[in-house]
């Protein structure tokens, strides 16, 4: 066997040889590397595709990334014991576990500096290459792998700073994505998970910073082991009038601090009766969620009323550390009152305490903060801001066109849906299509 056939050989042992983090070799990336590593075939042909096999692979999964960040990368995704109990901070008791993950980890880091052009002169020493303008693209590709990865660091595959990430981040999908939703009982990432950023919002600064300080005092609580079992913070109900941006609000603050562990999952009403399975996958792990429930209403007798209610506070189960339930709402007390349920016309002889019932489910929100129409000067304000940020509204405007704007906003919002920051959006995204108004 030649120097190069042993190196790509010892590779192939180290992946082949992988315990906590087994879970990699399924990876089709991975899969397709060893492939290329343990091809014995006779024909160049052979060769070359398990070659371009790899290279699409690569190219799907790295993006700008060199070899060692993909695998990287993918080590993190894994979700084995180790990673587990690096999210709960809970790996060092385990010796038997941490030597295999540092084994693992080890054999890891050899193969994210692996010498590509190495590879290259192996297949020029298997094969007669027919078509010379194949092995060509190999070595300038070999090449290529080889320079962008460079050296991969040493600290980043130590057993401690790999799990000091995964302590903040969280294993698997947690690691590579902020935000999720629930279906069929599981947690399935937000693909186009919505971008926005405080920065972007316009007005309600006093009702952001309820829920910023009590998302940061959640953050917080985290850190230290003799307060793991308190939240520190509260659930909070955001009440008030359609489009003030309530919503735009948590996913907002979810973005703002997602480096530092935080994750969204929203939980659709359809899907309520799931709200215990889904504590209970949240609760093992590390980072901290915030459950979004948005546009929360029931009607009278509804089944996932109690259940809720139990589980904001008074029921035997009760929500994890790690969680706290942001919701969103149109209505105050998040129950529809019909007028014959009012204790006046109800013929129910406790019809107060019916009364009470009903309402108790928002008192169990430990904050509430409530989003009312602006102002028409208010109006106005998030207007430009969202105009000149989307660049439709230049910074130096004169009179004339800054009074045709705002003349064209109130315009806006007689003819359509009123006065909130959504509507001012949908003014501005119309005007970035030119400015032949409706009513023109």
């Amino acid at each position: 066997m030649t120097d190069n056939g042993a190196y790509c050989r010892s590779t192939c042992e180290d992946l082949a040889g992988l315990a906590v983090f087994s879970g990699l070799r399924k990876n089709p990336l991975l899969a397709a590397f060893v492939a290329l590593l343990e091809f014995e075939g006779s024909d160049a042909t052979g060769g070359a595709a398990a070659w371009a096999r790899f290279t699409e692979l690569f190219a799907r999964y790295a993006g700008r990334s060199p070899f060692c960040r993909v695998l990287y990368r993918l080590a993190l995704a894994d979700v084995n014991s180790f990673t587990l109990a690096a999210e709960r901070d809970a790996w060092e008791g385990d010796r038997f576990l941490t030597m295999l993950a540092a084994n693992d980890l080890a054999a890891l880091s050899r193969a994210a500096v692996f010498d590509f052009m190495r590879l290259a002169r192996l297949y020029a020493e298997l094969f007669v290459w027919t078509d010379g303008g194949a092995l060509s693209r190999i070595e300038s590709e070999a090449r290529f792998l080889t320079e962008g990865g460079g050296q991969a660091e040493a600290d980043p595959w130590t057993p401690a700073a790999f799990a000091a990430f995964v302590r903040v981040n969280g294993a698997g999908d947690l690691a590579g994505h902020k935000m999720f939703c629930v279906a069929d009982g599981k947690l399935r990432p937000a693909v186009n998970g919505d971008p926005v950023r405080l920065s972007d919002l316009s007005g309600y600064t006093e009702e952001r910073q309820v829920v910023i300080s009590n998302t940061l005092r959640f953050l917080s609580a985290g850190g230290g082991k003799a307060r793991a079992n308190l939240t520190a913070a509260n659930n909070i109900l955001l009440y008030g009038d359609r489009g003030c941006g309530k919503s735009a609000t948590v996913k907002a603050v979810c973005n703002e601090y997602a480096d530092r562990g935080l994750r969204l999952v929203e939980l659709r009403k359809a899907e309520l009766a799931s709200l215990p399975a889904v504590m209970g996958m949240l609760a093992g792990r590390g980072p901290r969620f915030i459950l979004f429930i948005d546009d929360l209403s029931f009607d009278s007798g509804d089944s996932d009323f109690m259940m809720l209610k139990a589980m904001l506070e008074g029921g035997i189960e009760t929500r994890p550390p790690n969680v706290v339930i942001y919701a969103t709402s149109n209505r105050r007390h998040l129950v529809k009152e019909p007028r014959s349920g009012r204790p006046e016309s109800s013929s129910d002889v406790r019809a107060f305490d019916t009364m009470q019932e009903q309402i108790s489910l928002a008192d169990r929100f430990g904050l509430t903060v409530i989003f009312s129409s602006p102002s028409q000067d208010e109006y106005l304000r998030i207007a430009e801001f969202v105009a000149r940020r989307h660049g439709v509204l230049p910074e130096d405007a004169g009179a004339p066109r800054l009074e045709l704007f705002r003349e064209n906003a109130l315009r806006w919002e007689r003819w359509f849906n009123g006065r909130s920051p959504r509507t001012a959006a949908q003014f501005v995204e119309w005007l970035a299509g030119g400015d032949d108004f409706p009513w023109e």
